[in-house]
């Protein structure tokens, strides 16, 4: 993709929030990756409300929710469950440990859209403690490789140990409005 940019290395070599676009530029540049999952029109803009009411509920930034839930699930509301490394089911938008999820179902509700995307902010929130839970980058990008793998190495966030290694830099170029596909 242009201007598509590989990071590795510490949270440092990854771009600092002023890079950030905003949560529109980001959400428009995904919507049509969300429509071609099968989604209806209603189940986009849910999207958008349950990112917007549990960002604020959270104090997790919007554009962090939402570019979990387009690197997790490309914004499916059925996407199917998987299961993690322990056989705990990982579902829904946020492909979450033991999250509410509909696989194969499209056309949900309010309350089920935004069931999947507060189970897995909390889920993100918690890997942000391990980082001091604010809501600074370098933070965030520890945080986000915790969320994809479970563990880090701090000197080396596309370290996947086992898990998706060039998740952190999906997620960098995600946030500064890049689609990575």
């Amino acid at each position: 993709m242009v201007g598509f940019t590989s990071y590795s290395g510490p949270a440092s070599n990854f771009p600092p929030k002023s890079q950030w676009s905003n949560f529109e530029q980001i959400f428009n540049v995904n919507k049509p990756e969300m429509l071609q999952t099968g989604n209806t029109g209603e189940d986009v803009g849910r999207i958008w409300n349950a990112v917007k009411q549990v960002s604020k509920e959270s104090g997790i930034d919007e554009r962090v929710i939402f570019c979990i839930i387009m690197q997790e699930s490309t914004g499916n509301v059925g996407v199917r469950t998987t299961w993690n490394a322990d056989g705990v089911p990982t579902a829904g938008l946020m492909q979450a440990s033991n999250s509410p999820g509909f696989p194969g179902k499209h056309g949900l509700t309010q309350d089920q859209i935004t069931s999947m995307v507060r189970h897995g902010t909390n889920h993100f929130k918690n890997d942000l403690k391990r980082f001091g839970g604010g809501n600074d980058a370098p933070a965030i990008y520890k945080a986000l490789r915790v969320y994809n793998s479970g563990s880090i190495n701090e000197n080396n966030l596309s370290d996947a140990r086992g898990a998706t290694g060039h998740y952190v830099s999906h997620m960098a170029n995600r946030l500064c409005g890049r689609r990575p596909y």
